[in-house]
């Protein structure tokens, strides 16, 4: 962030965000926002907490193997459509509606096909993130350089090792876009899932805190989610810059 032409330390939007939440909590205007000192000290007690520790293995456990699926399922696919044009005309409009519907009205068929439990959470998780990851890897083969595809074709390559030595990573700068917006999704879903499937991990503390009115200990978890998803964010972001050389070369 810059100011009058001068260059501000990285997160001084946060540090002024919160001194404006500690000045609302501090007023008391709404006890929906208490103090962020208060959420602070919060915080650092509940992290502490067994219930809070088998809130966040629960929805960790949700979330990872919701994404590992998203990947495995959604960069093939992507890929494959990007080479086939009848593929992706069959499937293009699919992964679009999917991308554009809210897929929380998905939930209840979920739960009459698949039940309550942890299974329907990680298939939430899964569709909330697959379908961008789907069309990132589409993109990023659709902007290769033809000329990498057909001097792969003519030193004999096979379509399998064309795949993995042509195809995917010439289109990482994309698949790795892709998989960062994914999981930003996933996180989405993930809390989702929990709150309308099945009443577990994070979930859970969201509706027993909210409900009871505890709201420091609401926006605490809701830190720590945010923190989680920003983490993320920014370390695939990371990777997708080291990557980006990729794109120069096509």
């Amino acid at each position: 962030m810059t100011i009058h032409g001068y260059k501000l330390p990285m997160m001084s939007s946060l540090l002024v965000w919160g001194l404006l939440w500690e000045i609302v909590g501090q007023l008391d205007l709404t006890f929906f926002v208490p103090p962020l000192s208060e959420v602070l000290v919060t915080l650092f007690g509940l992290v502490q907490t067994p219930a809070f520790l088998r809130a966040l293995s629960t929805t960790a456990y949700a979330f990872w193997v919701g994404v590992i699926s998203a990947i495995v399922i959604g960069i093939p696919v992507g890929i494959l459509m990007g080479k086939s044009r009848l593929l992706d005309e069959l499937l293009l409009p699919w992964v679009n509606i999917f991308l554009s519907a809210p897929l929380t009205a998905l939930v209840p068929v979920l739960m009459v096909l698949f039940g309550f439990g942890t299974k329907t959470i990680i298939i939430t998780t899964a569709l909330f993130a697959v379908w961008i990851i789907i069309l990132n890897a589409r993109a990023g083969v659709r902007n290769i350089n033809r000329s990498l595809v057909e001097m792969s074709r003519s030193f004999g390559a096979s379509p399998l090792d064309a795949f993995f030595k042509i195809y995917f990573w010439a289109a990482l700068p994309e698949i790795l876009g892709g998989v960062r917006i994914g999981v930003i999704r996933a996180v989405k879903g993930v809390i989702i899932g929990q709150l309308l499937i099945s009443i577990v991990g994070f979930g859970a503390l969201f509706e027993l805190y909210s409900s009871n009115f505890l709201m420091a200990e609401f926006w605490a978890v809701l830190i720590v989610l945010f923190a989680l998803a920003f983490t993320l964010s920014e370390f695939l972001a990371f990777l997708e810059r080291k990557v980006a050389y990729y794109a120069a070369s096509r």
